[in-house]
């Protein structure tokens, strides 16, 4: 199963692409923006695609292998933008779009424990890695009642944060927790079974994630990467579902001098949308465009 990209027309639209522009696709995925970008900026166009994800590159060559002449694919993570796009001699960029959060071929095909779903090794790493890395169940088995609380707290906005993270301490004095199952359980327990829009264990494997690949930091060192990038009058677009994501995005573009905001407000998912893809109901698309900086004789000459 391909994955269902979100507000893909109104994202396609905000990079403002022509033939010839070269744009950065910074969550490639499963290609689902990629493919469409790379049709509308021509052969003579250049797209970057980044994923850390090894599999997601692989699934992605498919994909692009019509448009393969204009595109180039890099497994790395975003953070490492503004490098990747050196390496590649790839500036002066027109756009960069990120889609952050998850694919559902990673939830429900990696094997990873990202899904509450299936029983899997609580892995949770977007590059797969397991030797030597943090991972879910490292995080689960290491983390004192504290750190647990914050996590679920701010990475998942667990209401009942603290009770799961003693009952997680508790479970683990008998059977380290290195199974998705057993986290589900866990969670279950404390909630007595009881489900109501959302599976319980939904917030929890949500910060765990968060937490597991860094994607609070890994994000702020992404946008600044992307806007050192790109050049006066490129864009950069960015969606995201959850709100911590959000909060960083907007107030990153609110504060640099150099972005022009051109939605006061998030784009959001029409109602036809979030029918057919209940994921679009969070998400949020904001974009800025890149000025012309004025320099520091400029500024002293008018003085």
């Amino acid at each position: 199963m391909r994955h269902i990209s979100v507000l893909q027309e109104e994202a396609i639209a905000s990079l403002n692409l022509a033939a010839g522009k070269r744009i950065v696709d910074a969550t490639l995925g499963d290609a689902g923006h990629a493919e469409k970008i790379a049709k509308q900026i021509g052969k003579r166009g250049k797209l970057l695609g980044i994923d850390a994800d090894p599999e997601a590159i692989l699934r992605s060559q498919k994909f692009l292998e019509p448009v393969k002449d204009r595109v180039i694919l890099v497994r790395e993570s975003f953070a490492h933008l503004a490098q990747i796009v050196e390496d590649n001699n790839f500036a002066p960029v027109d756009g960069v779009l990120f889609d952050l959060g998850w694919s559902t071929p990673q939830f429900m095909h990696r094997g990873r424990g990202f899904s509450f779903m299936q029983d899997e090794p609580l892995n949770m790493r977007f590059d797969g890695k397991t030797n030597g890395v943090v991972t879910a169940a490292s995080l689960l088995q290491s983390s004192s009642v504290q750190e647990l609380t914050l996590m679920f707290s701010r990475y998942g906005e667990e209401p009942r944060a603290r009770t799961i993270a003693n009952a997680i301490v508790n479970a683990r004095k008998t059977k380290a927790i290195t199974i998705s199952g057993q986290l589900v359980q866990i969670v279950e327990t404390v909630y007595g079974g009881k489900r109501g829009k959302i599976h319980p264990a939904t917030k929890v494997f949500q910060a765990l994630r968060i937490a597991v690949n860094d994607e609070f930091e890994v994000l702020k060192q992404g946008l600044v990467g992307a806007v050192s990038v790109l050049k006066p009058g490129g864009r950069l677009v960015v969606i995201s579902f959850h709100s911590g994501e959000d909060r960083i995005v907007k107030r990153f573009m609110q504060t640099h001098p150099e972005l022009s905001v051109l939605t006061k407000k998030p784009i959001i998912a029409g109602e036809n949308e979030i029918k057919t893809n209940s994921k679009a109901r969070s998400a949020k698309l904001r974009v800025v465009e890149k000025q012309e900086q004025i320099c520091d004789s400029h500024l002293l000459s008018k003085r």
